[in-house]
């Protein structure tokens, strides 16, 4: 019996100290362990790289907590666990989950109108029944006196909750690197946005670029210069590391595109949102007519492998237009049909469009890629059903609304929209020739070595000045890429900032952006008709067991104990 007693306590000795040990080690060897099939909780390089900028307190306030749709409950436990692998990465990132409607959060909610967090209503189907909830799907960071807004929830064309939320889990990890980035690191790239060739107004650009000011420098630049002082225009022109061409309307000179051209030789990034045409009412019938746009760059595209068609495409993929009818005062409003806005979501697995929201385009035209020794990516397309418009044309909306219902209705005429995908948005990466190589020169750039065989650069030409344009509301910018009109959020913005940063090969946020996760929801017709089968599995199951634990125990100590 003393033997027996004896062994027991050495037992007990030897379980207790390699627990001890145990724990020593864990607190010299730490390691977690993701064990989802596609690693949604392990963070990518990149993140790592963003968040090792943290070198002080960075507080998170999470309002995703309350009583919520099934889904969001999803949402809110994938952020929790995201947070708690940011924290366990560098344990200055500290978070809390706050209940915005609860009783003495009133401070909280102060904040919502400052920075814009606008609740989200959600119809949610459950149990059979319909419900409609408020939540706020929102984070804010706090760092060294700065705060920034996190979105949670990803707006999602035409999309149920669930697939809403499916894609928010998709962005999540991408949402929480791109606000601490904005928090902890310094900004070093310069954006110039051009000026004095008819660009857009500032007001009709300012979503997009108070959005890249929170990542680059930005800076207006005038090309007037150029013809008083072509050097010093060059040379400050140098300083950039992009230039970003918004809607120009004015013909540019020999002289601009020279020094334009040289920019590129050097190795300088371009982005360029442009029309080929213009639009002109007719004071006499009140129809609006299309013409054609010389800006005097074809030779510059031409140069450099592609061309702008004055020309306007028309997609049966696309999205509606809204008018009125009837007088004024008891007008209402009607959504149509409308092919000159396409709707472009492309399937190339490019890194500026993956994983992003259609984008919308109005009164685009087609762009040709030619040979030439650049790659040339096209990013964004129109749909197979479409069709190229030649120019002049009447854009009459009592001729073009009935045939579009037309269309919606019986089916495209095959004959007529055969146009197949169309390019409107190219990347060109490469070394550029320029386009005054064995040409006269317009200007001489005195002290700077005219380059005909430029260095390495990148160049993206969109065929839609309108794309990078914001609504207003009153005098206030809207987001870009959101109708007011239909309330729709489109992927304009998403786009666009995917573009700039690949441009200035700032690749890492879009890294984040483009990984890849599946969540699988619950079948909701499923979930009804097999409730109480479930729901009784579940509850007999685990006491079954149970019992059958406790049964085979006792026969257990009856056994060893009765010999």
């Amino acid at each position: 019996m003393k033997t027996s007693i004896k062994k027991n306590i050495v037992s007990i000795a030897v379980l207790v100290g390699g627990l001890i040990l145990l724990n020593i080690l864990g607190n010299y060897f730490y390691k977690r362990f993701d064990l989802t099939q596609d690693n949604r909780f392990t963070l990518s390089e990149e993140a790592k790289q963003i968040v090792d900028q943290v070198d002080s307190p960075l507080i998170v306030d999470v309002f995703l907590k309350g009583n919520f749709p099934p889904e969001f409950r999803r949402l809110q436990s994938e952020t929790e666990q995201l947070l708690d692998e940011f924290s366990a990465y560098n344990d200055n990132i500290k978070f809390e989950f706050i209940d915005p409607t609860e009783k003495g959060n009133e401070a909280f909610r102060s904040q919502f109108e400052k920075f814009g967090l606008t609740p989200a209503q959600v119809s949610v189907t459950e149990s059979g029944k319909q419900s409609t909830e408020l939540v706020y799907p929102w984070a804010l960071a706090h760092h060294n006196g700065k705060s920034v807004k996190i979105p949670l929830l990803k707006n999602q064309l035409g999309a149920t909750s669930e697939e809403r939320v499916n894609s928010s889990l998709q962005n999540l990890q991408y949402a929480f690197a791109d606000g601490f980035k904005k928090l902890a690191t310094e900004k070093s790239k310069k954006i110039a946005v051009l000026k004095g060739n008819g660009e857009y107004d500032d007001r009709y650009i300012a979503d997009f670029f108070a959005t890249l000011r929170d990542y680059y420098f930005i800076a207006p630049f005038t090309l007037d210069s150029v013809a008083s002082n072509p050097e010093m225009t060059f040379k400050a022109l140098e300083g950039f590391d992009l230039i970003v061409a918004a809607q120009p309307t004015e013909a540019f000179s020999d002289a601009e595109k020279y020094v334009l051209d040289q920019y590129i030789m050097n190795g300088g990034k371009s982005l360029w949102v442009m029309d080929a045409t213009q639009m002109q009412l007719d004071t006499v019938s009140g129809n609006m007519f299309a013409f054609g746009k010389d800006l005097n760059l074809n030779d510059f595209f031409f140069k450099y492998g592609i061309r702008v068609n004055p020309n306007l495409v028309k997609d049966v993929y696309s999205a509606p237009i809204v008018l009125a009818s009837g007088d004024e005062r008891e007008a209402q409003y009607n959504r149509y049909p409308w092919f000159f806005s396409p709707l472009s979501s492309s399937a190339n697995n490019h890194p500026i469009v993956s994983n992003i929201e259609a984008v919308k385009f109005d009164y685009a035209s087609a762009i040709d890629t030619l040979p030439n020794q650049l790659k040339k990516t096209v990013l964004l397309s129109t749909s197979p059903i479409s069709k190229i418009v030649g120019l002049p044309f009447p854009i009459d909306f009592d001729v073009e609304i009935p045939k579009n219902l037309q269309v919606v209705n019986e089916g495209p005429n095959p004959n007529e929209y055969n146009a197949g995908e169309i390019p409107l948005a190219v990347l060109l990466e490469g070394k550029f020739t320029s386009v005054y190589k064995n040409r006269v020169k317009p200007i001489s750039l005195n002290g700077v070595k005219n380059i005909d065989d430029g260095k390495p650069s990148k160049m993206v030409v969109i065929s839609d000045g309108d794309l990078i344009k914001n609504q207003l509301q009153g005098n206030r910018p809207l987001e870009l890429g959101f109708d007011k009109m239909t309330n729709q959020f489109y992927g304009n913005k998403e786009f666009l900032l995917n573009t700039v940063n690949y441009l200035l090969d700032d690749s890492g946020l879009i890294n984040i952006r483009t990984r890849q996760i599946a969540v699988p929801f619950l079948d909701p017709q499923k979930t009804v008709e097999q409730r109480t089968k479930w729901q009784v599995l579940n509850l007999l199951l685990p006491l079954g067991l149970l019992a059958l634990f406790g049964i085979g125990f006792v026969l257990y100590r009856k056994r060893r104990y009765t010999r």
